[in-house]
């Protein structure tokens, strides 16, 4: 059945249409005017986690902000030693953002609690949660909050800095925050049922198929790097090609060369920043810095990519007279989905009448990365029109979203009837 000939239920239409209210009020919340920008431990961070506590109250949850700036909001299950199923997605942006990116995500789990009290106690509690900073904006670091949650914080992370030179210990600390006790918002994992994240497509292929709705299969293998192409700084004019050592010509080079191995192997590599060094319209370039993102569907593909483009720079190098050295920030392995947890998001999309729902694997990262170290996991894609994100124009329909709550709420219900709706083994 195509997505186009599906109703959502009256409940869920009106829940949507609160959804995206919402989202405009929460897109308002920025650092640029004009723009929508909100980045970690920020003073729009603390804005939206007040504005969403006061929503998620307003649905029946108690609510909490964690010891790293994650906010929490929960409804017990049918015994106060039942399990727990979290639900969430994240509330931070990248400069210039879309407004549904993550956000629909935590405000869909928000609405799908309020949809079950209805129902009384599940065998389970349901604890949804705000991540702080998932997209790694302002120091550099993706998926902060939900490493938090998750129990694998990195005491090597507090040195790292923002665009002001500020640390990220010292960032905590203004915020109200206790570096030391940042290991307090881990999450017991013997206690979780699993973890489901309603987040929107960042690519085309639910519009392509013409589904509203799609199951995440597993989420992309990811490495980021730093380059530091140094050559030599040469006047313009009075310096002969066969002298040159030009930076910024092998780190273009440098770049191109991750597309074009990144194509032929079918995986995804990105060179997003690129600055030049000395910056003068009359000065050969003598240091270019600029980034690589990686991501595959397997952790053996992309390193073998990796590996590949490696040796092109050391190529580069050798023929500009240029040193090309990468410094690797950020490696995330591939997360692959529970079945069990696909299965009920499977049927909670097939309950909205999709027959065959699309299978898709997520190129984009998200905090069920994290979560998945120390617990089960699914994702539920809604369809984004041409798949844009990381940008203005991002987009979810109204009608795309109340179809998705009822796919959640139904989703939920699954797993508490499952025969074993306890703690995932």
């Amino acid at each position: 059945m195509s997505a186009a000939t599906l109703a959502a239920s009256a409940l869920a239409r009106q829940q949507a249409a609160t959804i995206v209210g919402w989202c405009d009020d929460l897109a308002a919340v920025s650092a640029t005017p004009g723009h929508l920008t909100r980045v970690y431990l920020s003073p729009e961070h603390a804005r939206v986690n007040t504005i969403v506590a006061r929503w998620m109250q307003d649905a029946g949850l108690t609510t909490w902000q964690d010891d790293a700036g994650n906010l929490h909001g929960s409804v017990p299950g049918a015994t106060p030693d039942a399990p727990v199923l979290l639900i969430g997605s994240h509330l931070d942006t990248v400069v210039d953002a879309g407004r549904y990116d993550g956000i629909v995500g935590v405000l869909m789990g928000i609405a799908t609690v309020a949809r079950l009290a209805a129902t009384g106690p599940l065998p389970f509690g349901i604890q949804v949660i705000a991540f702080s900073d998932e997209e790694g904006t302002r120091f550099g670091k993706a998926l902060l909050g939900s490493s938090a949650v998750a129990g694998v914080w990195d005491d090597s992370w507090w040195d790292l800095t923002d665009d002001d030179g500020v640390t990220l210990r010292q960032a905590f600390t203004d915020f109200g925050l206790d570096p030391a006790r940042v290991a307090d918002a881990a999450v017991d994992p013997s206690r979780l049922v699993g973890y489901l994240e309603a987040h929107i497509e960042q690519g085309p292929y639910l519009e392509a198929a013409g589904q509203a709705l799609g199951v995440v299969t597993s989420i992309a293998s990811a490495r980021r790097f730093t380059v530091e192409a140094v050559g030599e700084a040469r006047h313009a004019g009075g310096t002969p090609y066969e002298r040159r050592h030009d930076a910024l010509l092998a780190a273009a080079e440098a770049a191109l060369a991750v597309e074009r191995i990144c194509r032929a192997s079918q995986h995804v590599g990105t060179v997003g920043t690129m600055t030049v060094e000395p910056g003068a319209v009359n000065v050969v370039p003598g240091l270019a810095r600029f980034s690589v993102d990686l991501r595959g569907e397997f952790d053996d593909g992309r390193d073998r990519v990796w590996d590949e483009i490696t040796k092109a720079f050391v190529l580069i190098g050798e023929r500009r007279g240029v040193s090309v050295e990468p410094t690797e920030v950020h490696r995330a392995p591939a997360v692959f989905c529970a079945p069990r947890l696909m299965d009920a998001v499977r049927a909670g999309i097939v309950a909205t009448g999709e027959q065959q729902p699309l299978e898709l694997f997520s190129r984009a990262g998200h905090d069920a990365m994290s979560l998945g170290l120390v617990t089960d996991v699914a994702m539920l894609f809604l369809r984004n029109p041409d798949g844009i994100s990381h940008h203005p124009d991002e987009f979810v329909s109204e009608d795309d979203i109340a179809l998705g709550l009822d796919a959640l709420a139904a989703a939920v219900l699954h797993l508490a009837a499952a025969p074993s709706s306890g703690a995932a083994s």
